[in-house]
């Protein structure tokens, strides 16, 4: 493992943020230049571009543990046979010789709207666990040993995004914990309980406002979840492939 990589960890991150918020605007803008200015925000949130920094970071990554480039992939030969489903492209994968090593999502959402879509990605990283796993079991990737699942999420500080929530509970009380939480809250909640509950080997969340972000400015609002960590449980990983 080269620590070089681990050192410039926070350099790797500004860059990535910043490469996804000058993205987004490059998006908006084409969107409105092309007469369609009213799906601007949906072309911010679907547009694939924007996170491509941190995909590159995990590929440095892993390339750094020493996996050979030509067993990562993103883009292009991402699918993965599925159990409920025939296949699911995941954002970056690792396999080696009809081994699968590694998978990784990354995800983000920005405002103003945070209800419908916290639910869709919520149930979509859960899905996709769940899909994962159980064609692991039978055996969909061969004999691979238990890969590494990652879930990268980030989130736009906003108002709308850290000021509470209010719950509807018509019939039973909700947990706890989700009282009055905002929806930074919730997706904090929602990456540590991927972890603790075994659906994902590791998550990261972090949380970055339009106007800072563009230089690069990023808050990690739990050490649980933060980038260094997630780093460092996926090099371990791919630490035993060697």
């Amino acid at each position: 493992m080269n620590p070089a990589i681990l050192q410039g960890l926070p350099k790797w991150s500004e860059r990535a943020v910043a490469h996804y918020w000058q993205t987004r605007a490059v998006q908006v803008e084409r969107q409105e230049q092309s007469g369609k200015a009213d799906q601007g925000l949906r072309s911010a949130v679907t547009g694939g571009a924007q996170l491509d920094g941190f995909i590159d970071l995990f590929t440095e990554l892993i390339i750094s543990a020493g996996i050979a480039e030509q067993y990562v992939f993103r883009k292009r030969s991402v699918e993965l046979p599925g159990y409920f489903r025939p296949t699911k492209e995941w954002d970056l994968l690792v396999v080696r010789d009809q081994t699968l090593i590694a998978a990784i999502e990354a995800k983000s959402q920005v405002g103003p709207s945070f209800g419908n879509n916290f639910n869709n990605r919520t149930e979509e990283a859960m899905g996709s666990a769940l899909d994962l796993w159980t064609a692991y079991r039978e055996h969909a990737y061969l004999d691979s040993p238990q890969p590494f699942l990652g879930y990268f999420f980030m989130l736009e500080e906003c108002e709308a995004s850290i000021l509470p929530v209010k719950v509807k509970e018509p019939h039973f009380k909700v947990f706890s914990e989700f009282e009055g939480a905002s929806y930074q809250r919730r997706y904090e909640l929602f990456c540590r309980k991927l972890v603790l509950e075994r659906h994902y080997t590791a998550a990261a969340f972090i949380t970055s406002s339009g106007k800072e972000g563009i230089d690069g400015s990023f808050h990690v609002p739990a050490d649980d979840l933060s980038l260094e960590r997630f780093a460092k449980i996926l090099t371990g990983h791919i630490g035993t492939f060697l």
